[in-house]
């Protein structure tokens, strides 16, 4: 039988190519939203169960998971950025919480199940793990915590035979980004600093996390993989 994913966040951008590039590989996936309009848009996405969840509620992510039979693969991709306003301390608050705890709420709710498959998790780090985001201190502070996060629950989950792993995807084009792609000046500027010179394609962040959740990577864990077309390395 073919494995099982959940993906959080799996209505926008980044997690909803990773349900279809796991669903295209072979695997049963659950994917989320946060609302039914997200979910309505996609529902016609094939063979993909879509779920509604929360996962700043405990109660919404204990009930997906304790609804679960089995668990072979979690992708944690459910996440918020609010540029300019997370200088007010509520926005930042709700950003960790969306995130950062949040990430951590689900990984927690599935690491029994997890467990007795040798499972694996990707969590959605960031570039912004390693530098500074001035207009999102939130954001840079969650995606910095989730990589550590990452780090942590790699070393306490091995001898349970789950892996824990993280991409941190650069200038990848997404609803998120639209904003910055409309405005030549910043654009240019992106693809100045990026020895790709273009932007990354959701798929391409997706096909490194379905290598990450397959047997090939079966002795890859603690690890933060970017995605960033070479943007860290200048």
């Amino acid at each position: 039988m073919s494995k099982m994913a959940v993906v959080t966040g799996g209505t926008g951008g980044i997690g909803v190519a990773v349900s279809r590039v796991l669903r295209a590989g072979g695997w049963r996936v659950t994917a989320t939203g946060v609302s039914s309009p997200e979910i309505d848009a996609l529902d016609d996405v094939d063979g993909i169960e879509w779920r509604l969840l929360d996962v700043t509620d405990d109660a919404s992510v204990d009930s997906l998971f304790t609804g679960l039979d089995e668990l072979h693969g979690l992708v944690n991709c459910a996440g918020i950025l609010q540029r300019g306003a997370e200088y007010d301390l509520s926005v930042f608050k709700r950003v960790i919480e969306v995130n950062l705890v949040g990430t951590m709420r689900c990984c927690l709710a599935a690491q029994p199940l997890l467990a007795r498959h040798d499972g694996s998790i990707v969590n959605l780090a960031s570039m912004l793990s390693t530098f500074g985001g001035p207009q999102v201190p939130a954001y840079s502070a969650s995606k910095g915590g989730v990589a550590q996060l990452t780090k942590s629950l790699a070393a306490r989950w091995a001898d349970e035979g789950i892996r824990v792993n993280a991409v941190a995807p650069g200038w990848i084009e997404t609803e998120m980004t639209q904003g910055l792609r409309d405005v030549s000046q910043r654009n240019e500027t992106i693809l100045g600093r990026t020895p790709m010179k273009r932007w990354g394609r959701a798929e391409e962040v997706a096909n490194l996390i379905k290598w990450l959740m397959s047997d090939e990577a079966s002795f890859v864990t603690g690890s933060i993989y970017p995605v960033d077309g070479g943007y860290k390395a200048v």
